[in-house]
């Protein structure tokens, strides 16, 4: 079989991209004479935690024969002799000289042969040993741990992470594999020259910025997440490596928490028909348990297997979160907790659509019944180049043209949408009657948004499943901003399993959750554009009500099919 040809898009905050601090080992402490990292009794620990790093020259070793398993020596009888002897001042012979004489093999080591797990050896500039990333708790002078793009993540699986049959090379032994750095975790501060670029891309990289540039958690006091319009730079990104022909699919990679966001935007807006798969890890690449490499490894599985494919050339699956083994559909993936099998299918219709087996077969049982990537009608294709929108002035509501796309098609940063969540529990109201002022959070959110003059909606995450609001007068705050020109999304809270109830003046969400629910109106916005606005919100004639409700079936209809 061919080795296929992967993209990895290098996300935002990916802890699958991440290591534990580089914390300086005790063979450097003692040589350096510095204390020893302890146990919880005071004694020096015993162990070094081994890292992976490459040798700057060749060197030989000598391994102890049968010191790879405890039984070895049991089985004796079917090894080969060893290389030769290691006496007891550490000599060696080919031949035993004397009968305490070790059987060792002699290895040959080389820079050539890649990363070796080895102590920790670097201190920092004043002597003082490394503890974690930032040179002192809190402070800003700092490390980084997450890497620049996935060629360090995917050579360390390739050449440390062990199959079941023993080998490595869980990656490139199948898959030829081009980086991209498309909303990255790490960051060149200093930029990079052309000749040290492991990721696609052309002449030097720039220096670059924490927050504007690459996005990182950790350490936690600066961490940084993309902002709204970072997602036009992901969508126009990915777009052109996917339609570039030169990939077999992609693999996406983000934090934890967030991944199910990105993975429900690229079945939507990615207009391909390629497989994508999206990755994370509960825990950092090295960090025991660690999940990421698993995951990776099964993502390159399920592309290469082609049971993604519907026949005709094309992706039935759509966008997948590939999880502990499970494909999950990129609409209904959560994620609910940092452990095993912490991410969930919500809806309660479905979700999980296959698996990898422990042994490493991959099988697809389900596929979604709804429209996705190259058959979404809201991707990036179909999107029109200008809407308009409703703008809030001093005299009163009127239209504003907004660019959704460029001459060349591809997506604008000012045009994402800015749609807000709003949720409430019971007994929520402050006063009895219908006082605005009990609401005035909301009217405030209303009118902020208005007086932007930019696409706007809401999601009202209410009832389960009804998706009502928990008190009339925000109910009613909410219709009006409906006749204002901004949709609203009825859903219902929390990960629902029923349908939201239809609404005259509002979106029925299904059962989508908030946050997805939230995508897809940003989405519906750069195709349709503000809801037609009423002269009076608070009061709308017959024929804006039968206006609005003409182009809340055309959200309304997609909402059902996405």
């Amino acid at each position: 079989m061919t080795k296929i040809r992967i993209a990895h898009l290098a996300g935002p905050t990916a802890t699958i991209q991440n290591t534990p601090p580089l914390v300086t080992s005790n063979k450097a402490r003692v040589q350096k004479g510095l204390s020893p990292l302890t146990a919880d009794d005071g004694s020096a620990l015993a162990f070094d935690a081994l890292r992976a790093q490459r040798l700057a020259a060749p060197v030989k070793v000598y391994v102890e024969q049968f010191s790879a398993h405890p039984l070895e020596a049991d089985a004796a009888e079917l090894y080969g002799p060893p290389d030769g002897y290691i006496d007891k001042d550490g000599a060696f012979s080919p031949t035993r000289q004397a009968a305490d004489d070790k059987a060792v093999y002699a290895i040959e080591l080389t820079p050539e042969d890649g990363l070796y797990p080895l102590p920790y050896m670097a201190v920092q500039r004043d002597g003082s040993p490394w503890e974690e990333e930032a040179t002192a708790p809190g402070s800003a002078t700092t490390r980084q741990g997450f890497f620049p793009d996935g060629s360090r993540s995917f050579e360390e699986i390739d050449r440390l992470s062990i199959g079941m049959d023993g080998k490595v090379n869980l990656i490139g032994g199948r898959a030829e594999v081009d980086f991209y750095r498309v909303a990255p975790p790490g960051g060149f501060t200093k930029g990079l020259a052309a000749a040290s670029r492991a990721d696609k891309g052309e002449g030097d990289t720039p220096a670059e910025r924490l927050g504007w540039d690459f996005f990182a958690y950790k350490p936690f006091h600066l961490a940084k997440s993309p902002p709204r319009p970072v997602l036009a730079k992901i969508t126009n990104d990915v777009q052109a490596i996917l339609s570039s022909g030169q990939y077999d699919g992609a693999i996406w990679t983000q934090g934890s928490p967030q991944i199910e966001e990105v993975a429900y935007w690229f079945n939507l807006l990615i207009d391909t028909r390629l497989p994508i798969a999206c990755n994370a890890a509960q825990r950092p690449q090295g960090q025991i348990s660690n999940d990421g490499p698993a995951n990776i490894v099964d993502s390159v599985t399920y592309i290469q297997s082609r049971i993604w494919e519907d026949g005709k050339g094309g992706n039935r699956a759509g966008t997948v979160v590939i999880q502990e083994q499970q494909f999950f559909a990129a609409r209904e993936v959560a994620k609910v907790d940092a452990r095993p099998g912490g991410y969930v299918a919500t809806g309660g219709h479905g979700g999980i659509l296959g698996q990898v087996t422990h042994a490493g077969a991959p099988y697809l049982m389900y596929v979604p019944a709804y429209r996705h990537t190259a058959d979404s009608e809201v991707n990036i294709t179909r999107l029109p180049k200008t809407v308009s929108a409703t703008r809030l002035g001093e005299d009163g509501l009127s239209r504003v043209d907004i660019a959704i796309k460029d001459d060349h098609g591809r997506l604008l940063a000012e045009a994402i949408p800015l749609v807000s969540i709003v949720k409430d529990g019971g007994f929520a109201a402050d006063a009895f009657g219908d006082d605005p002022e009990a609401e005035a959070d909301l009217a405030f959110l209303i009118r902020d948004r208005l007086v932007r003059g930019r696409l706007c909606g809401f999601v009202i995450e209410g009832l389960v499943p009804y998706g009502a609001a928990t008190s009339e007068l925000r109910a009613a705050m909410l219709r009006r901003a409906s006749f204002s020109g901004a949709p609203v999304v009825r859903v219902g809270r929390g990960y629902p399993e029923g349908f939201a109830d239809f609404d005259p003046f509002a979106i029925a969400g299904l059962n989508l959750t908030s946050t997805k629910a939230r995508l897809l109106l940003m989405a519906c916005l750069m195709k349709f554009g503000s809801l037609p606005a009423a002269a009076d919100p608070a009061h709308p004639t017959p024929s804006e009500i039968v206006a609005l409700k003409a182009a809340l079936a055309e959200y309304q209809h997609v909402f059902d099919t996405h």
